[in-house]
């Protein structure tokens, strides 16, 4: 017996690393050092920083697999694998420098896996950082065929004192929403349970989708902020807090960047609802503020400025493409986020 009779196909390996890697070395900053294929990645701290602070953050994609694993579409999949991590790091200000990604299966397809690491290297693109290794795992006996998992690593970096970290935010500042692109990464385990249960398929087609499949939809990747966020920041735009809106909605999200005595009220029908979520409700009859504590609800990240910057803060964001919408302010409080529901 040997390796590949046991399920592991190391040509298969090697076939995998160099059908990435053109699209890995498109994603390299001049400060990356060496190459592809070592046992650890090389990064050289950017020059300029007197006391640079070094910003990591990790998570995966969930249950969104399932969609793209039946679809056999994989091609975006790590695009939202990206945004999730460094949309985190952003919140701090940081500028992400490198990503890593472990990738877990239970027997190695270099073409499907490719398409994958593609939505990575795109990802990466979009957000100026270097895909500076990682790991494939192959697991026969632990994921099914055509089976996979992810799970990313980001580190970033900023200036200590431009470190963005709540403090900041007063009473009487303005939360600057920007728009999601859909459900991005999160509570697809509800979307696959109402899916499931109103009997409907992947390929679905409704009439509030505008002829795109209930897949299609679901699929689009999860938005990246990073580059109109920290222009922002460059041109003078004064940020008091960030938040990513990903598990557990506004209602969790949003008071993790306020200080102690702080709530946000926020104005009802001040952004636009995406029909997809309005469908999710309807079909699973989720109480509203199920669906709150579950999806973005039509706003991927949150800008809390103070009121003088709001409309230039607005103007900023859509002149770069992404509706942005001022959906309330910071009040006296214990961490709430008030008015979401009646």
């Amino acid at each position: 017996m040997d390796y590949r009779e046991a399920g592991v196909d190391i040509e298969a390996g090697r076939s995998f690393v160099e059908k990435i890697r053109r699209g890995v070395e498109r994603t390299y900053r001049p400060e990356v050092l060496g190459g592809l294929g070592g046992f650890g990645g090389f990064f050289q701290l950017p020059s300029g920083y007197k006391e640079p602070v070094l910003v990591s953050g990790t998570d995966g994609v969930g249950t969104k697999l399932k969609i793209a694993q039946t679809l056999n579409c994989h091609e975006t999949i790590g695009i939202d694998l990206v945004a999730m991590c460094v949309n985190d790091v952003l919140t701090s200000g940081a500028e992400p420098l490198f990503f890593l990604d472990y990738l877990a299966t239970g027997k190695l397809e270099p073409q499907q896996l490719a398409q994958v690491v593609t939505g990575i290297v795109e990802g990466c693109c979009l957000s100026g950082c270097a895909l500076l290794g990682g790991e494939t795992a192959e697991m026969p006996g632990f994921y099914q065929l055509g089976e996979y998992d992810l799970a990313g690593f980001c580190v970033g970096i900023v200036e200590k004192r431009l470190l963005v970290d709540g403090s900041q935010v007063k009473l009487g500042d303005v939360a600057i929403a920007l728009a999601s692109q859909g459900v991005h990464s999160n509570g697809f385990s509800l979307v696959r349970k109402i899916v499931e249960t109103k009997g409907l398929g992947w390929d679905s087609r409704l009439d509030l989708l505008k002829g795109k499949s209930l897949g299609e939809v679901l699929l689009t990747p999860t938005q990246i902020y990073v580059k109109p966020v920290l222009e922002a920041l460059r041109t003078g735009i004064e940020i008091h807090g960030m938040a990513h809106i990903t598990g557990g909605g506004l209602p969790e999200n949003l008071p993790r960047c306020l200080q102690e005595g702080q709530s946000v009220r926020v104005y009802p029908n001040s952004w636009e609802i995406l029909p997809i979520f309005r469908w999710l409700a309807q079909a699973g009859e989720v109480s509203d503020r199920a669906m709150f504590d579950t999806f973005n609800m039509g706003i991927g990240f949150v800008a809390i400025v103070p009121p003088q910057q709001a409309q230039d803060t607005l103007n900023w964001f859509e002149s770069k493409n992404i509706a942005a919408y001022q959906i309330g302010e910071v009040v006296e409080g214990t961490g709430d986020v008030l008015g979401l529901t009646s």
